[in-house]
């Protein structure tokens, strides 16, 4: 039992729990960003389109509302602003992670003087080049 609580400790102090609990609060803060971008400054203009309705209350009515029924209703509007904020989310990922990827790559390759080269990854590919000849030795022998 001690050893589980241990481990738990190990990965909870040492970066995991941290670094997933710092991305699932700065995922909130910013999906709450792109909310207010769609639907305080991208839908307006958009509802101007559609004879001043706010698109967030568009629908198609399967059934109209009576006494005794509620109204069944598409909501189409409130999906297209979703799909909206889906799409900027979506998108701003690809640049984050494209971004970090093309430094990544930049890190990674040992001709490239323009980005220091990490020591283990420097070592990495001296080991690569020495296999690269050892096998060619081999293979002219």
């Amino acid at each position: 039992m001690k050893k589980f609580i241990r481990e738990f400790k190990d990965f909870a102090v040492k970066g995991n729990m941290i670094d997933m609990v710092v991305a699932v609060v700065i995922g909130t803060a910013f999906n709450a960003v792109v909310s207010t971008l769609v639907k305080k400054v991208i839908m307006p203009p958009l509802s101007l389109l559609t004879e001043d309705v706010t698109l967030s209350n568009r629908k198609y009515v399967l059934r109209e509302a009576s006494d005794k029924v509620e109204e069944v209703a598409i909501g189409w509007g409130e999906l297209l602003e979703v799909m909206v904020d889906f799409v900027i989310i979506a998108f701003t990922i690809f640049v984050v992670i494209k971004g970090m990827n093309r430094f990544k790559s930049r890190a990674e390759d040992p001709k490239d003087k323009e980005v220091v080269t990490p020591k283990d990854i420097e070592l990495l590919s001296n080991i690569e080049r020495l296999m690269e000849e050892q096998n060619e030795l081999l293979k002219n022998k």
